[in-house]
């Protein structure tokens, strides 16, 4: 009877530690439930805002499709001449290349040109006194620590 009752004794201590381990496991899975919904809450509401932004970029776009649509075109004459602009520009860019890197002078003063004939009118005559040296600036190459 001694052994009946210890045996006893051991299942009802093993019942409640099963039972301990029951309710541990459904409140984790309780709190779990309760970490998705909230997580879908906030996906739905992210999802939302993100419908609303989306449309309403899409509405700002196709007023600037219809003001775009509204606008007059170029004419023939205009579209050429942007076309010869450009087409000049990157002629002349090999010769100012130097001056536009601060490794030389403008290509006029390389011509020979004086620089009265550049000056505009009511300019300083003295460049010195302006602090113009006919390169562009340059970036300063101390350090400072």
């Amino acid at each position: 009877m001694a052994a009946r009752l210890s045996e006893e004794i051991k299942l009802t201590k093993k019942h409640e530690e099963i039972l301990a381990k029951r309710t541990d496991l459904l409140g984790q899975m309780e709190s779990g439930c309760k970490q998705q919904r909230e997580n879908r809450e906030q996906r739905v509401i992210l999802w939302q805002t993100a419908q609303e932004r989306n449309a309403t970029l899409l509405q700002d776009l196709q007023k600037m499709e219809e003001r775009l649509s509204a606008r007059p075109l170029l004419q023939p004459e205009m579209i050429s001449l942007q076309t010869r602009y450009w087409e000049s520009v990157e002629e002349k860019i090999p010769e100012w290349e130097d001056f536009l890197l601060g490794r030389g002078p403008p290509p006029s003063a390389r011509r020979g040109w004086s620089s009265s004939s550049l000056k505009r009118k009511g300019a300083p005559q003295d460049r010195s006194q302006v602090g113009v040296t006919g390169l562009p600036p340059r970036a300063s190459t101390k350090c400072v620590s």
